[in-house]
């Protein structure tokens, strides 16, 4: 019973935020913007830990580490260097 009211909320939802989307005229640029960010992010941490500059400091990627950055941008990989630095 529960799995199906859980089913029925995420399904409504679901449409709701379609149904969002693509009234207000969005459409997908939202989604590339942020696949671009992604990537540079990604990349933002692989310079870091393959750069060879700090041999002792390696930032992990996982999700927390890959959302800082995202939302951050370049002064998150700096952010998680410091913080990495500093715990050492």
């Amino acid at each position: 019973m529960i799995r199906l009211a859980a089913m029925g909320i995420f399904i409504g939802s679901l449409i709701m935020l379609l149904l969002i989307v693509f009234r207000k005229r969005i459409g997908w640029s939202w989604l590339s913007l942020f696949g671009t960010h992604l990537v540079l992010a990604a990349a933002g941490i692989y310079l870091v830990n393959f750069s060879g500059l700090l041999t002792e400091v390696y930032i992990p990627l996982n999700p927390a580490t890959i959302g800082t950055v995202t939302i951050l941008g370049l002064p998150g990989v700096l952010l998680l260097l410091g913080l990495k630095i500093t715990l050492l």
